[in-house]
């Protein structure tokens, strides 16, 4: 029996993170994803500089390939006209949260 899980992540390719920025530019988002993506991305390479790891920094490529790709279904589902007035906030289920 393995500790190891049955599928290993593969880590991001070395330019990743530049193939990322330039597809975030390009898209209606930029002006906040851009920002965004440069903050996260600064704050995993100052987190991979004291954990000797580059968790972090992989981690912040998959958050943003999943964001980009879920994009343009997110952006149909809001095209759709679905009215989101009926539904009660997360916040008001679970109160305030550390």
């Amino acid at each position: 029996m393995s500790a190891h899980p049955e599928e290993a992540l593969v880590p991001p390719a070395p330019a990743a993170a530049a193939q990322l920025l330039t597809q975030l530019r390009a898209d209606r988002r930029a002006e906040s994803w851009v920002p965004a993506f440069e903050r996260d991305w600064a704050k995993a390479l100052e987190d991979s500089r004291h954990a000797y790891s580059l968790t972090p920094v992989h981690d912040v490529i998959r958050t943003w390939q999943l964001r980009i790709a879920a994009a343009p279904a997110v952006d149909a589902y809001m095209d759709s006209g679905r009215d989101e007035s009926g539904f009660v906030d997360l916040d008001d289920v679970l109160g305030t949260r550390p």
